[in-house]
C-alpha cells in the first residue's frame, strides 16, 4: 500500500457533505485498504465558517473554495454544494489544476454535462456523479459500465423521494395534496420551498442524465418534458383504484419505436397495482431498465438523505482514487449515437380522461365521435350522474400526445361538456 495519502477537497458541508466527511474519518482504514492508499481530507469549503462541524478540524475549513481547488496538491474534489454557479466554475478550475471530480450536482450535470465531460477529458481527469441520481442506488455506473455492451431501450422509474412520499400518503390515507405535503414537510422529507420536487424539476434533471447515458446521446434538461404533481387530487386516486391502479410521478426515458430518436419526460401517471413500482412506498426510489440482452432490471433503495447520498459519493471517491493510483481514467461521456430528442407530441401512451358532462341522451355518442375524428381509440368508458350532471371517464388505447391534445381541445368546445376534470397518462403496462 502506498503510504502518501491522496488529498481530497470537500466543497460543501451540509447534510451530504458532513456525512461524507464523517465516513471518510470513521472508515479511514477500510477506505485505505480498498483504494490502496490512505485518503486525507485536505480542506472543506463552506459559506459559514463559524458553524460548529463535529468531527472536522476547524483548521481545514475555508470560505475560499477557489483557492482550495487551485492548490495543486488536491487529487480529488468532492462537490456537494449544488446549483449552477459557483459549482460549474469550481469544477472546471479543479480539472485545470489537476484534480478529478466527484459531484452530486444533478442540475449542473443536466444543463452542462457535455461541457464538464469535455473539460475532464481535456485535462485527463475523471468526472463521476453516481450521487446525482437516486441517492444510494447504484444506477449511473451500471448504465455506464455494466450495460455498456447491451442496448438499453427504456428507463422508467420513481426518482424523487419527496413526491413519492406525498403520493403514497394520498393513496394510503385518502389525504389531499396539501395535507400530505404538510406531513412531508414536518417529517423533513420536503423542503420549505418544495417547488423543485413537486413541480418535477428535480426528477427532470435526473431524467436528462439517465437518458444521455442510456442512449449514448446528449440530452439536456430543456429536452425533458415536465409536469408537476400539484394538481393530483383524491378523486384521481379514486379513479385509479377503480382501474386497479395507483399514481406515481415517473421519469420515463425511451427509444422511439424505429430507434431513430429518444424521448425523456416526467409526469404523474397511473400504473397497475400489479406493477412493482406500485409497491414502492414512502421516500424510496425505484428504477426499471429495459434492454435487449438483459431484459428488465430493477434498482431499488433510499433515494435521498445525507447518509445514503454520501454512500454513493464515497463509492465514486474510491473508484476515482483507484484510477488516480493506476494512472488511468474511468469512462467519460458517450454520445456517439447522437440520437435526436423527439417532442412530447410524438409520445404514444394510454390516457385516462375525466369529463364533467350534461346527464342527457346523446352525450356519450358526441364524445365518442370526437375521439374517433382525432384517431384516438377508446378502451373503456364509465359514466355516472344524476340531477342533470354526470361524470364521464374515458380510458384510451395507445395514442400520441398530439392527437390526444387535439381531442381534448375539441371536447372543450362541445356544449354538453362542462369541463375536463383531469387528464392522466397510464403507464407500466
Amino acid at each position: 500500500m502506498r503510504t502518501r495519502p491522496l488529498k481530497v477537497a470537500l466543497l460543501g458541508c451540509g447534510v451530504v457533505g458532513s456525512e461524507v466527511a464523517r465516513i471518510m474519518t470513521t472508515h479511514a482504514d477500510d477506505l485505505a485498504a480498498r483504494i490502496g492508499a490512505p485518503v486525507e481530507l485536505a480542506g472543506v469549503a463552506v459559506r459559514r465558517p463559524s458553524k460548529v462541524r463535529e468531527g472536522i478540524d476547524p483548521a481545514l475549513v475555508t470560505t475560499d473554495a477557489t483557492a482550495l481547488v487551485k492548490r495543486g496538491d488536491i487529487d480529488v474534489v468532492v462537490e456537494v454544494i449544488g446549483g449552477i454557479e459557483p459549482a460549474r466554475t469550481l469544477i472546471t478550475t479543479a480539472f485545470e489544476h489537476g484534480a478529478s471530480v466527484v459531484s452530486a450536482n444533478k442540475a449542473l450535470l443536466a444543463q452542462d454535462g457535455a461541457a464538464l465531460h469535455a473539460a475532464a477529458d481535456q485535462h485527463g481527469r475523471d468526472l463521476y456523479y453516481e450521487a446525482a441520481v437516486a441517492g444510494a442506488i447504484p444506477l449511473i455506473r451500471p448504465l455506464r459500465e455494466s450495460l455498456a455492451g447491451d442496448k438499453v431501450n427504456r428507463v422508467l422509474g420513481i426518482v424523487n423521494g419527496t413526491t413519492n412520499f406525498i403520493l403514497d400518503k394520498m393513496d394510503s390515507t385518502g389525504a389531499g395534496y396539501q395535507e400530505a405535503l404538510d406531513e412531508a414537510t414536518a417529517l423533513g422529507y420536503a423542503e420549505a420551498d418544495p417547488t423543485a420536487d413537486v413541480e418535477g424539476f428535480d426528477a427532470a434533471a435526473k431524467a436528462a442524465i439517465l437518458a444521455g447515458i442510456a442512449f449514448h446521446s446528449r440530452v439536456r434538461l430543456d429536452d425533458v418534458y415536465r409536469e408537476g404533481m400539484t394538481e393530483v387530487t383524491a378523486a384521481d386516486f379514486a379513479s385509479a383504484k377503480n382501474m386497479g391502479c395507483t399514481i406515481k410521478l415517473l421519469a420515463i426515458c425511451e427509444r422511439a419505436g424505429d430507434g431513430g430518436s429518444v424521448t425523456a419526460r416526467v409526469h404523474p401517471a397511473m400504473i397497475p397495482l400489479t406493477h412493482p413500482l406500485a409497491s414502492v412506498r414512502g421516500a424510496y426510489n425505484a428504477v426499471f431498465v429495459e434492454s435487449d440482452a438483459s431484459g428488465q432490471l430493477m434498482f431499488y433503495g433510499p433515494g435521498a438523505g445525507g447518509a445514503p447520498t454520501a454512500s454513493a459519493v464515497l463509492g465514486d471517491l474510491v473508484a476515482v482514487c483507484r484510477n488516480r493510483l493506476s494512472g488511468a481514467t474511468g469512462p467519460g461521456e458517450s454520445a456517439y449515437a447522437a440520437l435526436p430528442v423527439s417532442p412530447m407530441g410524438d409520445v404514444v401512451t394510454r390516457y385516462h380522461i375525466s369529463l364533467d358532462v350534461a346527464d342527457k341522451p346523446g352525450v356519450l355518442a358526441q364524445v365518442a365521435t370526437v375521439f374517433a375524428e382525432h384517431g384516438v381509440s377508446i378502451d373503456t368508458v364509465r359514466q355516472t350522474g344524476k340531477d342533470g350532471e354526470a361524470s364521464l371517464v374515458v380510458v384510451t388505447h395507445r395514442a400520441s400526445d398530439a392527437s390526444l391534445s387535439g381531442t381534448v381541445e375539441a371536447l372543450r368546445k362541445l356544449d354538453t361538456v362542462r369541463g375536463v376534470a383531469s387528464i392522466m397518462r397510464v403507464e407500466g403496462e
